[in-house]
């Protein structure tokens, strides 16, 4: 799957790592298909667990949708807290957001300060922000929702909003401790954690063939070597979609860009991240380097043509949007970089993890949605618990069948 196209801003920014391509028979206790944000999770969350993991990647490391990935945070979701608990009943819909923050909690105590260098992580607020007056009601019920919970969020007013931002907007909610980082760099980093830890690691090694039998299952690689293991974690993200069709997966094209390094800006108050009500929404947040990162303008096509051939009108609505909201940075903002990148999500609004009779012992992680690298992070621990322990009481929120639901009926 052709999973981006243009000119991505990440694997500009930091040259990461290499490993060698698979060139003999092995056997491990875990095989990690796929090196994203997924795979890197989950090889971090195995390594030194006292079983043996290998992970392969028919690419470079982190060079499918990690690098087109924008880097935001946040425990919120696309689907509104109060929209959740209406879906899917208040304990789980409130624990799927915990867990939410409780991820951007570990990346922030224990992961990030165990990696070999800083993944440009740091903690931000977000802005979510009304797209027009009738969605001021639906904002002001979900911050209502949040606080009943005890999640941190505030309530800015319009005048707030002018006070602080060169942009006007009926209402917004401020959630705290989100994040931001720089994906390629955090996956490329997750790995060589892992690799120290005696992970074995391996790219542009591709599967093409897998045998099921009473020991275990057996990959084979396009160069004819075998990989014996006894499980397997499919962390292929969009592309997994092609080797088993989840029918609540959907497969969309999005657009993003990063502007030139621009320094502060004024009217962006304390450089919260910011995202809006409106479905497709537009997204943005600052770079350690001072850029604007903006995206969104989604669009409902799988083909890769059609996405491609609006890239540059995209990249151009997002600029304008950049001028509309921040009026002061034009004529000193251009893009530097802008792509347009195949995008997951799920119908009903929460990420997956799938079994399948045809694939026993296999985990697919499918952390689609706005929020995949926070998805990444509490699918992958679940599914190390169920690997290593047969059991996480989170899981029911996220099984494909979604068992939750029975609990509700």
């Amino acid at each position: 799957m052709d999973l981006s196209s243009g000119k991505t801003y990440w694997d500009h920014t930091y040259k990461g790592f290499t490993y060698p391509v698979l060139e003999n028979d092995v056997e491990c206790d875990v095989l990690i298909v796929g090196s994203g944000s997924s795979g890197a999770h989950c090889a971090y969350f195995l390594a030194d667990q006292g079983v043996s993991v290998t992970l392969v990647d028919k690419r470079t490391i982190a060079s499918g949708s990690t690098v087109a990935n924008t880097g935001l945070l946040q425990y919120s979701n696309d689907k509104m807290l109060s929209a959740m608990i209406r879906s899917f009943g208040e304990k789980a819909a409130v624990r799927h957001y915990q867990l939410g923050l409780e991820a951007i909690q570990t990346l922030n105590e224990e992961v990030v300060p165990s990696l070999a260098e800083n993944s440009d992580f740091k903690i931000r607020k977000s802005l979510y922000f009304a797209s027009s007056k009738e969605d001021v009601a639906s904002l002001q019920e979900e911050f209502k929702t949040l606080k009943k919970y005890g999640f941190p969020a505030d309530y800015f007013t319009k005048s707030q909003i002018e006070k602080y931002f060169s942009f006007s907007k009926e209402g917004a909610i401020v959630t705290g401790n989100d994040a931001e980082v720089n994906p390629y760099k955090h996956a490329h980093l997750l790995i060589h954690y892992a690799e120290q830890k005696g992970v074995k690691i391996y790219e542009h090694t591709k599967i093409n063939g897998r045998k099921h039998t009473k020991e275990g299952d057996i990959l084979y690689t396009d160069k004819g070597h075998s990989i014996k293991a006894k499980y397997i974690i499919y962390a292929t993200g969009y592309e997994a979609q092609e080797e088993v069709r989840d029918p609540n997966g959907s497969i969309i094209s999005s657009y993003a860009l990063a502007t030139n390094p621009v320094g502060n800006i004024d009217g962006w108050y304390d450089d919260m991240m910011l995202w809006e009500t409106a479905r497709p929404y537009i997204y943005a947040r600052r770079t350690a380097d001072g850029r604007i990162v903006f995206g969104g303008l989604d669009e409902a096509t799988t083909k890769v043509d059609k996405r491609d051939t609006k890239l540059i009108h995209k990249r151009d609505l997002l600029m304008q949007t950049i001028y509309d909201m921040f009026p002061e940075l034009k004529g000193k903002t251009m893009a530097e970089y802008y792509w347009g990148a195949f995008f997951g999500e799920t119908h009903d609004g929460l990420p997956t993890i799938g079994t399948y009779e045809d694939y026993p012992n296999s985990y697919f992680l499918r952390g689609y949605g706005g929020n995949g690298t926070v998805y990444s992070v509490i699918l992958s621990q679940i599914i190390r618990d169920l690997i290593l322990k047969g059991k996480n009481d989170n899981s029911y929120i996220y099984l494909k069948e979604r068992p939750m639901l029975e609990r509700i009926m």
